[in-house]
C-alpha cells in the first residue's frame, strides 16, 4: 500500500518506508526529524509546472495531465519507488499544505497503475 503524508505530521512506526518527493527541501524542517529513507526530488514537478500550477485549485486537473507526461517521461526515477512498494508499505512525504491537490498524489497514482499492470501480465 502506498500512503501519503505531510512532511510537518510526526514520522509514526505506521508509516513503512519513507519517501520525500518534492524538489525543494521543507523549510524549518531538519533531516533528521523527517526519518526518510529516501529523498527524490528528480521525481518531482518540473521548476516550470510547479511554478505554474501554485497550487491553484482550478489548475489541478491540467496539472495533473501535464505532470503525469513528465513521469511518463522519467519512468526510471519512479523505479526506487515501485520497487520499495513491491517489497512492502511505503510513504509518500511532501510539503503542500493541500492534501487534496499535490504532486504526492499524481505519483501515488502513477504507481499504483504501474504496480496494477504489472500484476496484470503476469
Amino acid at each position: 500500500m502506498i500512503h501519503l503524508k505531510r512532511v510537518y505530521d510526526p514520522p509514526e512506526i505506521t508509516d513503512s518506508r519513507r519517501f520525500l518527493v518534492d524538489r525543494l527541501w521543507p523549510w524549518g524542517i531538519k533531516k533528521e526529524v523527517l526519518r526518510l529513507d529516501g529523498w527524490l526530488k528528480d521525481v518531482a514537478p518540473s521548476d516550470e509546472l510547479r511554478r505554474w500550477f501554485g497550487h491553484a485549485e482550478d489548475r489541478w486537473p491540467e496539472f495533473q495531465r501535464r505532470y503525469r507526461a513528465e513521469l511518463n517521461q522519467k519512468k526510471e526515477l519512479l523505479r526506487p519507488l515501485l520497487e520499495a512498494a513491491r517489497q512492502g508499505d511505503i510513504t509518500l512525504v511532501y510539503g503542500a499544505r493541500d492534501e487534496r491537490h499535490n504532486n504526492a498524489i499524481v505519483i501515488k497514482a502513477c504507481l499504483e497503475a504501474y504496480l496494477h499492470s504489472a500484476k496484470a501480465e503476469t
